[in-house]
């Protein structure tokens, strides 16, 4: 077995465990900071919106064997007024494209281009995208995430509890805005693409969220019924067990972005992979993290804040304080007595295939007291 299977192994069988939701207060921070950042980014730098959004022209030329720098160079000047943005496809070809001109204007700059690269004016493939458009475009693209987000949390009320819907809802904001944050600070284009990418970034994030809540919600059903565990540290075990899980399906869902963004999009040109592929990286990136590091840290602390979660962590505390005083009292030999009725849930449980630790049973005092040596006749 490998390494990372032994491990996985390990934390699902409760051998070993980190203190993901005990430590709750530093993952707060860390992305706290990280999405201060990522606003500071885009209140500095802003969102470079394509043209579908902000509307504006895209000339498209043949084949050439120009440069984005010499091109620039030469077109400088016949651009109406604004500055162009040049790109090398793949093809060879290049994308000059010129936000906030009219349709009069951008023919104007078709043969203005035209002349300063030594091209036929018709070779120069003129697109325009009125500014009316473009803003029914970007309602469309903000009704379509608010509806997206709305379904998110009623979804997840209905499956679940409401303080998992709106973990979850924190967790998506949190991806949301640290890609976008990304993208303002990268300096990418938020195109179609980029929707696109955000749509399923946010759809894999929850796939992530539901695995681990799935596998909380099993390992804390019935959780009042005993005294051994507070909620946060059945949601901590829960999380552990679900852990190398999760990242390995990161993982793997990483590497053909991660393809798509530095071949893709670094060999073959700028273009729509890359405003895919940014948004797709960044956003499975930030969805693990907020999986295992958000999502069930917020649970445990809306839940521990209900009556009942907070009777239960009275009676576990108090429990372990009897048992400690008996153990002071007794000596090390007596043994704490066992919650069996949360030991037989989750016994029920594994045996239906669950996600469970294993069962820690107390040695018995008087085993082998007055058993007769040797061989039985």
């Amino acid at each position: 077995m490998s390494r990372l299977g032994n491990l996985g192994h390990r934390l699902h069988r409760g051998e070993i465990a980190y203190d993901f939701v005990g430590k709750r207060k530093i993952w707060y921070g860390v992305s706290i900071l990280i999405t201060l950042v990522a606003i500071a980014g885009l209140a500095v730098n802003g969102l470079k919106l394509s043209i579908e959004f902000s509307g504006g022209a895209v000339f498209t030329t043949p084949k050439t064997s120009l440069s984005v720098t010499q091109a620039q160079d030469k077109i400088a000047g016949d651009t109406a007024g604004q500055t162009p943005t040049v790109q090398k496809l793949g093809t060879g070809s290049l994308t000059i494209q010129l936000s906030d001109i009219s349709s009069t204007e951008a023919r104007t700059v078709q043969a203005n281009i035209a002349k300063d690269l030594g091209m036929q004016t018709d070779a120069v493939n003129e697109q325009v995208v009125g500014p009316s458009w473009g803003a029914e475009i970007s309602n469309k693209a903000i009704t379509g995430l608010a509806v997206f987000m709305v379904l998110v949390v009623i979804y997840l009320a209905i499956a679940f509890e409401w303080q998992m819907a709106l973990a979850a809802l924190v967790a998506l904001v949190h991806d949301l805005t640290i890609t976008i944050g990304v993208y303002a600070i990268v300096g990418f284009e938020v195109s179609p693409g980029t929707v696109i990418g955000l749509l399923t970034v946010l759809g894999y994030s929850l796939y992530d969220t539901v695995v681990v809540f799935d596998g909380l919600r099993e390992t804390t059903k019935d959780i009042t019924k005993q005294t051994r565990y507070t909620y946060s540290e059945s949601a901590n075990r829960s999380l552990n067990r679900t852990l190398v899980r999760s990242i390995n399906t990161t993982v793997v869902a990483l590497l053909p972005v991660a393809g798509l963004l530095f071949v893709g999009g670094g060999l073959l040109g700028a273009g729509m992979l890359n405003d895919i592929s940014l948004s797709l990286f960044v956003g499975l990136a930030a969805g693990a993290y907020s999986s295992i590091f958000i999502a069930t840290p917020l649970v445990a602390d809306f839940k521990e804040r209900t009556p009942a979660i907070q009777a239960l962590k009275k009676r576990v505390l108090a429990k372990r304080a009897s048992d400690a005083a008996r153990v002071a009292t007794a000596g090390p030999d007596e043994e704490p007595e066992a919650d069996a009725e949360f030991d037989e849930h989750e016994e029920a449980h594994a045996a239906a295939g669950g996600v469970v630790g294993p069962r820690n049973q107390p040695a018995s005092r008087n085993r082998g007291k007055n058993r007769p040596s040797g061989k039985r006749r």
